[in-house]
């Protein structure tokens, strides 16, 4: 994929333009695909940088669910921050990706001999903690997979919670 989200059956896109432009059709050409230039400049204006938790992982079934899902290798997170020193919120938009981050933040904030749990905020939520020596503020937003039992607007009231919290919206 030449970019996060690209399905035009996930909601991210939809989400970010009803939060920043007050339409879920902003990132959209007239043809339901996403307008990836724009995107990218969006979230380059905005400070908004994603990746994913894991650089390797295993589809144990033929679908995109979390629940099937093998990290056999997850992202150094504390490396990407010391690229983007600014970076003081991290948000996860899925259960394994929180799940996940969780466990990257307790193995590199505590020193060798004594790991301290980090507790996944609830869905909308996030909890401060601290990862290599950084204060951060984790939040575990809804999934934008249209699986997930909640609706877009539901959806992008959570993710306005979140970027008012941070300051990107008044």
């Amino acid at each position: 994929m030449d970019f996060f989200y690209p399905n035009p059956q996930n909601d991210m896109w939809h989400i970010m333009g009803q939060v920043f432009f007050g339409n879920k059709q902003h990132f959209c050409t007239p043809d339901k695909r996403f307008k990836h230039p724009e995107i990218a400049a969006f979230c380059s204006t905005q400070g908004i940088a994603i990746f994913d938790t894991a650089q390797a992982v295993i589809r144990l079934q033929g679908n995109a669910s979390d629940e099937h899902l093998e990290i056999v290798e997850r992202t150094d997170i504390a490396a990407l921050l010391q690229q983007l020193p600014w970076c003081h919120d991290i948000c996860c938009t899925g259960g394994k990706a929180a799940e996940t981050l969780a466990e990257i933040i307790a193995e590199t904030s505590a020193d060798s001999s004594e790991k301290s749990a980090v507790a996944v905020p609830k869905v909308g939520d996030c909890v401060e903690t601290v990862l290599d020596d950084r204060p951060i503020r984790f939040w575990r937003m809804p999934s934008s997979s249209r699986a997930y039992p909640l609706s877009l607007d539901n959806k992008s009231a959570a993710y306005h919670r979140m970027f008012a919290a941070i300051g990107f919206l008044p």
